[in-house]
């Protein structure tokens, strides 16, 4: 009983005079995308409150959470209301400057601390002062000299306070409110009034799209400087931006280099897994490396208030809130809680925290710029010390601006050429696919240049005697110049003495030949859309159905019929199907006419049928091939790639003496260009030319193949219609700029190449040099297919397996037909007898009677028919076959008695 007394005593009086065991906090955040992480970090940093007991060893904080809509005012006070009612002692609000405007007026009606984004009584504000943010951004915007820019910003999201930075500076400041419908017309304005310099105070969701209106605009070059208010640039995605040279500054919250920052980051991601049993969908606490600053502000307002309880509960005592909304009166307990928090001193997530009538005036922001692979830290600013910059050669450097290079190059059409006037001088002079690429480059890159021609007019090569490289390779080699920019081809051994870039155009080694003719029109031309199989095969099938016609007609019953039905005396039965009308029924029937000759019986009408799907079918596929053969252009090719032109002599071929191809045939392992190296070099006269117009006179005079390079090749056969491209190319290889060995500057016009070739600056220069319309001739618009296919066997043999089939299945119904009838007649002779009477001269009544043969066997049947159809006569009538013998015959005369 006294141990019972005595512990009630003691909670009694850790009641009275300090923190009691638990204290109760709420919770405000909007429904919008991007609150949960401050929610997680919130109830992580409760969680970890609660698991360490080092601050608060005899308290348990409990927390409440509600969410509101930011715009719904009326909502939010509901809410607010609600944690109230439940008893709590602080609330806590995202750094929203919308829902932080509701929720500190209830919370100071009520003298309720609330921790969060405020400046009103009592509030607490963790985040940087806006008057010391703005001093940050003005001593960025003075350290960089800015003297013109431009301000892209938002009506509710604004960081800084625009109006007083901008009556700081004297220069000329251009303001633009925008939206996500206008960032495309306000970057646009800039870049026509070559607004360089750019503030962007925009939101989380607007960076990510303002970032691609940028790369839409083509506004990442190494002239723009973007200086952006937000201070998570570490989370967006700055791939496309790391390699084009643009400069893109901002300040940091939270040090991501910090020891602490990384394993609280590390915790938080462990608590969402095992204490929520489920993977939350956010990448910063599971894999990124990068903690946002609105879930470490929320985590430093945790643990801000958490330190005022500790400071509270050595001096005073905090009784418990039993406040309402409905009843004015205010919270006695809350005025000494604010005096409280407002004396934390700490060092955070977010840096050092310390306050100042609610604001947070201590804090450290680090300047970080965007930097190729990375963001590195350049610098810093703190309220006291002010800007400091670490990394001056970041915004500064005078490695590679302000700098004059000395190129040399080689003329050749259309990579670079030359102005002979007067009135050209210095760059001026030179024109043409390589100088506008070195142009190009020069403006991302930031570079002037100097360019002239290589001395002896050489590309360079070592000299296998005296091992001594000329042209523009030891020029480069000899450090008398910096770069080298023509078609100059990268090979192994000029890389093993001079450097060069990625390749900016990729080529290879393909045949030019001059157009072949057309080949000339045959008399029979009109057989060409069927295979000369196909035709034997269709007279074959056309002779076999008429003879299956005519001889199923002589087996079936049906086909034959009386002659002079009328005609007692001489009644006789005849067959339509003779040997010539079966040929003539057939061949109507194929040619899609209507024969007189209308077949009967079932077998003959299934090969009819047959045959006329057959005809369908050969009529229908010569017809459609015939309009290609008829209306194609068929050219004459001689040739069609390299094994061709290897396995032949008719057509002589070389290529360009000395040059970079006929060392490539001539060192070639492979057999067959070795064949046509051996070729080349034993043809009398020679096959190779001195310049790349003999070889062209050459192909244009006629059976001759010039080997060349595809870039030449493409822009000669633009250019002259006669002239065309056989097969594709033989190797591969490209055309690069050449620098000194370990020069500073292959990355960078490596990285520039790179980016011009995503961009298609690259191509759009290609087809202003090769495919220029007024240089261009206009071809011939032929078929895609010169030579149409004939129909083989294997395309429409199916009609040949049904033509058959129907002879097979016509057959075997003349064999039933025949059958049948052979039975049915059996059947009514045997049954049956007859007599003939008649008077003669005498007056005598005379009479023959013939009786019923003896049976016959089927098979005999048939045999008598089809020996009848084999004698192969023109005969429509058909012959009596002897079915009575001598003695089964009355002889005339023999009276027969009456019975």
């Amino acid at each position: 009983m006294f141990i019972a007394s005595g512990l009630l005593l003691l909670q009694f009086l850790s009641y009275t005079l300090g923190v009691p065991p638990l204290v109760r906090v709420g919770a405000i955040f909007s429904n919008q995308p991007g609150m949960y992480n401050s929610e997680l970090a919130f109830r992580y940093a409760i969680h970890r409150l609660n698991m360490d007991k080092s601050l608060l060893p005899e308290t348990t904080i409990d927390y409440y959470v509600e969410y509101v809509n930011r715009f719904d005012s009326f909502e939010t006070v509901q809410k607010v209301c609600k944690l109230i009612q439940v008893g709590v002692q602080a609330v806590f609000s995202p750094t929203d400057s919308v829902l932080a405007t509701h929720i500190n007026s209830i919370c100071d009606a009520l003298d309720i601390p609330n921790i969060g984004r405020s400046a009103h009584d009592f509030s607490i504000n963790v985040y940087p002062s806006k008057q010391y943010v703005n001093y940050a951004f003005n001593d960025v915007i003075q350290y960089l000299n800015w003297t013109r820019f431009g301000i892209l910003h938002e009506k509710e999201n604004g960081i800084i306070n625009l109006h007083q930075l901008s009556r700081s500076f004297h220069g000329e400041v251009h303001m633009r409110q925008v939206s996500r419908d206008s960032y495309v017309s306000a970057l646009n304005e800039f870049k026509g009034k070559e607004i360089h310099n750019i503030i962007i105070d925009t939101n989380s969701n607007g960076i990510s799209i303002l970032l691609k209106t940028i790369l839409q605009q083509q506004m990442n070059e190494y002239k723009y400087h973007y200086l952006f208010t937000s201070f998570d640039l570490e989370t967006y995605d700055l791939e496309d931006f790391k390699y084009n040279f643009v400069n893109i500054t901002s300040f940091r919250l939270v040090d991501t280099a910090d020891v602490g920052v990384k394993q609280i980051l590390k915790d938080i991601g462990l608590y969402s897994h095992h204490i929520f049993k489920k993977p939350y969908l956010n990448l910063h606490f599971t894999k990124s490396t990068v903690l946002e600053s609105e879930p470490a502000l929320m985590f430093d307002s945790v643990y801000v208030f958490a330190i005022g309880l500790q400071t509270l509960e050595q001096s005073h005592s905090l009784t418990l809130s039993n406040i309402s909304c409905e009843e004015e009166n205010s919270w006695d307990g809350g005025l000494s809680l604010i005096n409280y928090l407002n004396a934390v001193e700490w060092k955070g997530l977010t840096g050092p925290i310390q306050f100042k009538d609610g604001q947070r005036v201590q804090f450290k922001l680090d300047l970080i710029k965007l930097k190729q692979h990375s963001i590195v830290k350049v610098g810093e600013w703190t309220p006291h010390g002010h800007l400091n910059i670490t990394e001056p050669s970041m915004f500064f450097d005078a490695g590679s601006m302000n700098v004059t290079l000395v190129v040399i190059t080689i003329l050749e059409t259309p990579y670079v050429m030359m102005h002979y006037g007067k009135n050209f001088t210095g760059n001026e002079r030179f024109y043409g696919f390589c100088v506008d690429i070195l142009e190009t480059i020069s403006r991302e890159v930031g570079f002037d240049y100097i360019l002239d021609l290589v001395p002896d007019r050489k590309y360079g090569a070592k000299d296998p005697e005296t091992g001594e490289w000329n042209g523009m390779v030891a020029q480069l080699m000899k450090y008398k110049a910096d770069l080298a920019v023509g078609s100059m081809t990268i090979t192994y051994a000029r890389e093993s003495v001079i450097d060069f870039t990625k390749p900016f155009m990729n080529l290879g080694i393909s045949i030019l030949f001059k157009v072949p003719t057309s080949e000339p029109t045959r008399l029979f031309s009109f057989m060409n859309p069927l295979a000369i199989e196909i035709w034997i095969y269709v007279l074959i099938a056309y002779f076999l159905v008429s003879l299956c016609i005519y001889i199923v007609g002589k087996l079936s019953p049906i086909e034959w019929k009386c002659i002079n039905a009328c005609d007692l005396e001489n009644i006789s039965i005849g067959n339509q199907f003779s040997l010539t009308d079966s040929f003539w029924f057939t061949i109507g029937t194929f040619m899609q006419q209507s024969p007189d000759i209308y077949p009967r019986a079932m077998s003959t009408r299934i090969i009819s049928s047959t045959w006329g799907f057959f005809s369908l079918i050969i009529v229908a596929s010569y017809t459609a091939n015939l309009a290609a053969f008829l209306t194609t252009e068929r050219m004459i090719n001689p040739i069609e790639n390299a094994e061709d032109l290897a396995s032949q002599t008719e057509i002589s071929y070389g290529t360009l003496d000395s040059g970079s191809t006929m060392t490539f045939f001539r060192d070639s392992v492979i057999e067959t260009y070795k064949k046509i190296w051996r070729s080349m070099d034993n043809k009398k006269p020679s096959a190779f030319t001195t310049t790349y117009e003999d070889g062209i006179k050459r192909v244009n005079q006629g059976n001759y193949a010039f080997l060349m390079e595809s870039t030449m090749l493409d822009y000669i056969v633009q250019r002259d219609c006669n002239l065309t491209q056989i097969g594709g190319l033989l190797d591969t290889k490209g055309y690069g700029i050449a620098t000194p060995k370990g020069s500073p500057w292959r990355d960078k016009i490596s990285l520039a190449i790179l980016e011009l070739q995503e961009r298609g600056d690259i191509q759009m220069l290609y087809d202003k040099w090769w495919k220029n319309t007024d240089e261009t001739c206009t071809r011939k618009n032929t078929s895609k297919q010169s030579k149409a296919n004939s129909l083989g066997l294997e395309s429409i043999g199916g009609v040949f397996v049904v033509l058959i089939a129907g002879i097979i299945v016509a057959a075997v119904v003349a064999f039933f037909e025949f059958w049948y009838n052979f039975r049915y007649n059996h059947k009514a002779t045997t049954s049956q007898s007859v007599v003939n009477t008649k008077y003669n001269q005498d007056g005598i009544l005379e009479s023959d009677r013939n009786y019923t043969p003896p049976d016959r066997s089927f098979w005999i049947e048939i045999s008598e028919e089809l020996r009848y159809a084999s004698w192969c006569m023109n005969k429509q009538k058909r012959p009596a076959l002897r079915r009575t013998c001598s003695k089964c015959t009355i002889p005339k005369g023999q009276r027969i008695n009456k019975l």
